[in-house]
């Protein structure tokens, strides 16, 4: 049972930081637009994305990781490795969230954030990723 949950668990994963870094580079797009076409194009795209694949992905994450984490509780919260995991997912939680608060300023058209500030936002998923596997696979504090 624990395979398949963790196997279920990694395509949550990997679905909910496909959307991470491909949301913040439509932000990128998005504001670089200057017609109203693309920019309700834009609109629609972030939306579906966050609402269709991030946040499903997220909660699936979340669900089926502390499922996995109840299989051997005492393990896993004993660990340091595993104690700062849990810490990056929270803060990678609030960052798509600040996500959410971002879309929702592009939606209104109230934005005052450049391209530039949405391509640096952009790389901010890929620095947890990075420390997120390396935490997990080699478990540097064991």
């Amino acid at each position: 049972m624990y395979e398949w949950v963790l196997a279920f668990h990694l395509i949550a994963v990997i679905c909910w930081f496909a959307a991470l870094f491909y949301l913040p580079r439509l932000f990128v797009y998005h504001v670089m637009s200057d017609d109203s076409t693309s920019i309700e194009r834009f609109i629609i795209m972030e939306r579906k994305l966050y609402r269709g694949i991030a946040t499903p992905s997220m909660v699936a994450t979340v669900v089926l990781g502390g499922w996995l984490v109840s299989m051997s509780v005492d393990y896993y919260l004993s660990q340091l490795w595993f104690q700062l995991k849990a810490l990056l997912v929270v803060i990678l939680i609030g960052y798509h969230f600040a996500c959410a608060a971002h879309l929702r300023k592009l939606r209104d058209g109230i934005n005052e954030k450049s391209h530039v500030y949405f391509r640096l936002f952009n790389e901010v998923p890929v620095l947890f990723l990075v420390a997120i596997v390396i935490l997990v696979i080699v478990k540097p504090f064991a």
